[in-house]
């Protein structure tokens, strides 16, 4: 039997982040994080990891579950860089319409792929909420 709990700690996170973003102001999703990150520049962070997540599902039903090289620190500079260019709004969506779409998703995936994705050795975490916690947890501390 294929263990499915961390599906609702998905959900769960990410309404916890979109409940405490969503009344927050421009200027208040512009506060440094740490490291130059502002919150949104974070949220567009958390978009990209889980749109890669989108993009790798719809490879792995086409060709089969296998790893995928990625440079985790040139994509995070490249993701920060794109992150100006994407008003703060903006990117509170684009998080929020990603994280909602790849948590439907795995919801749906079938025991088989989840079990597949997990013997390739993890392409990448299905339990998206330890991420999101992670930068939640950040984020937090500013606001």
């Amino acid at each position: 039997m294929t263990d499915r709990a961390f599906q609702a700690k998905n959900v769960e996170t990410s309404e916890q982040l979109n409940q405490l973003l969503a009344q927050r102001t421009e200027a208040e999703l512009q506060r440094e994080v740490s490291h130059g990150w502002t919150i949104a520049a974070t949220l567009v962070h958390l978009a990209f990891w889980d749109l890669r997540a989108l993009v790798l599902l719809e490879q792995f039903e086409k060709t089969g579950v296998k790893l995928s090289a990625m440079d985790i620190e040139v994509a995070n500079e490249v993701v920060q860089r794109m992150a100006n260019a994407i008003t703060p709004v903006a990117a509170r969506q684009l998080w929020l319409e990603t994280a909602t779409r790849l948590d439907q998703r795995i919801e749906a995936l079938p025991d088989s792929l989840i079990d597949a994705i997990h013997a390739a050795g993890n392409p990448f975490n299905l339990p998206r909420h330890a991420h999101r916690a992670e930068h939640f947890a950040e984020i937090q501390k500013v606001l």
